[in-house]
């Protein structure tokens, strides 16, 4: 019986990647300037300065490599900018998640509180806010908040752009997973028993 030839092929590993995230998932999850400016008007609060932010935020990353670009070769700015933009794009994201949570709090409070046969949904006590409608305003502060954020990120993509020449796209690192090969150890340690 002929014996095989040695398999050229390497065992492939598989590496799961933690995905950032990106400037699009947070222009899905945080409201854009015309939502920002219809939740300013309707909860009474001040209308922000969607460019201003923007701007501001893509002058400060623009100036910042200014700064460093002597003391920086083109490698080390680009993985520099790299992890300040994924700082403000992740904050925007996870602000953004935030919000959405809150808005479905506020809508679940108020749809419960239209129903008449329910006593714990009723408005409070003179002088205080139902639960409806302080979930409503805290809702709306979160927008805010939100909206503030992705224009932070917004600035900070295109200054990105800008100095580097390209796109920026989140790193997408290794998720690391300390028990799988604790777990291939004792799983051989369990088998050597049988021999």
């Amino acid at each position: 019986m002929a014996k095989s030839a040695p398999s050229s092929r390497q065992s492939a590993r598989v590496v799961q990647l933690r995905k950032g995230a990106t400037i699009e998932m947070v222009r899905l999850t945080c409201p854009d300037a015309s939502q920002a400016v219809k939740i300013a008007e309707s909860f009474g609060t001040a209308v922000i300065d969607s460019d201003g932010i923007r701007d501001l935020h893509e002058r400060l990353v623009i100036e910042t490599a200014d700064a460093l670009g002597e003391g920086l070769g083109d490698k080390a700015m680009q993985i520099h900018l790299q992890r300040i933009v994924g700082a403000f794009v992740g904050s925007a994201h996870g602000a953004g998640q935030f919000y959405s949570r809150a808005v479905t709090e506020a809508r679940d409070a108020t749809a419960k509180a239209a129903n008449d046969a329910r006593d714990e949904d009723l408005d409070g006590p003179v002088g205080y806010d139902s639960a409806a409608q302080r979930k409503r305003e805290f809702a709306a502060d979160m927008g805010i908040q939100a909206h503030s954020l992705r224009m932070a990120a917004e600035g900070a993509v295109a200054a990105y752009a800008q100095v580097i020449g390209e796109t920026w796209k989140p790193f997408d690192r290794p998720v690391e997973q300390p028990g799988h090969s604790l777990s291939r150890k004792a799983a051989e340690a369990q088998i050597s028993a049988f021999d």
